[in-house]
Formats: C-alpha cells, structure tokens, sequence
C-alpha cells in the first residue's frame, strides 16, 4: 500500500486548489457555451455618409487559449467567428467572408463565500484580428472604402461583450464550491435501506 502524500500548509493547499480547479480545460468549457451561438448583424449603414448597407450571419466557433498567469490566475483565449456578409451599395451588392479572432482575458478571483468565479475583460475593437476576403475583383475594391473591417470589429466586440455577460455564461461562469461539496458528499453518503 502506498504511503499517503505529505501534509501541507491550508495556503498551500487552498493555492493547489484553485489551480486545479480553475485549469484551461474548465475555461475553455466555459467559454464554449457561446460555441454555435449565431451572429446576425441588422442592416448596419457604413463608408462615407452610410450610404451603404451591410447584412451578416455567421456562428461563433470553439474557443482555445492557455493559462498566462498564476496570481491572478488567468487566461488568454481566442474565441474565432465566421460571418458572410453582403455589402449593398444600392446598385449593386457585394459579397464578402470574414474569420474573426476575438481575444479574452479571462481570470479566476476567490470570493469570501466559497465562490469561484470566472471574469472577462470584454474585447475592444482594435483587439479582434479579421481576415476578410472578397468574392470578386470589384468587391475588393469596396472593401476598404466602406470600412467594412472596422464595422465588423466594433460590431463583434459589442456582441461578445453582451453574450458573455448573460445568465447562461454567468451560470458556468461562477463555481460555488461549497455546493459542490454538498452534491459529492451526496453521492458518497451511504444509502440507508427503505
């Protein structure tokens, strides 16, 4: 029979927790709620005077990161989002895809009352990466002169910003340890004869 580990400190244990407990794999699973969540941007006017009108769809992908720091314990991921979008320029429409990057910081804080809980500092536009491509000569040519890449940017950011802040993010967001204690404790109990 093997020898129990060693004895350690309630600081030392409590920090081996939390690390156990708030790993990349737990984020990410967190994070993945958003995975599939349709992104559909209204008529949205762009370029000079918005004269132009752009239309999207698309869904956001499964995230990825990798934890970036151990006190505050914290997370970098990338949440990716594909969207096609027609730009109507009144005359004519053009059609575009676009890959979007969205950066995530996301970092685990201890509350007094047992709770884990899981913060995100939301995207700011110039932070999400875009790989727009147009479909067709005379599309890449409108690309730039409707700033259609800012407009996705700005509209991104404001759509994370949102999702991540309702109540189904929020549930997976907050772990009550506590709670969670009680359910295992449950499980193991012995179960008396009826």
């Amino acid at each position: 029979m093997e020898a129990p580990p060693p004895e350690i400190s309630y600081a030392a244990w409590g920090r081996a927790f939390f690390r156990e407990a708030v790993s990349v794999e737990r984020v990410l699973a967190a994070v993945n709620v958003l995975s599939g969540q349709p992104v559909d941007l209204r008529p949205l006017g762009v370029g000079p005077g918005r004269v132009a009108r752009v239309t999207a769809q698309g869904a956001i992908g499964e995230a990825w990161g990798h934890r970036v720091g151990d006190d505050p314990v914290a997370f970098a991921v990338r949440l990716p989002v594909a969207v096609t979008f027609t730009l109507d320029l009144g005359v004519d429409k053009q059609v575009f895809a676009a890959d979007l990057e969205v950066p995530l910081l996301i970092t685990g804080r201890a509350r007094a009352d047992l709770t884990i809980t899981l913060d995100i500092e939301p995207p700011r536009p110039h932070q999400i990466v875009v790989d727009l491509r147009a479909q067709g000569l005379r599309a890449s040519l409108t690309k730039h002169a409707a700033r259609v890449q800012g407009e996705l940017q700005r509209f991104v950011a404001r759509y994370v910003a949102r999702e991540v802040e309702k109540d189904y993010v929020l549930r997976v967001r907050t772990i009550d340890v506590s709670a969670a204690i009680d359910r295992a404790l449950v499980t193991l109990a012995p179960q008396r004869p009826v």
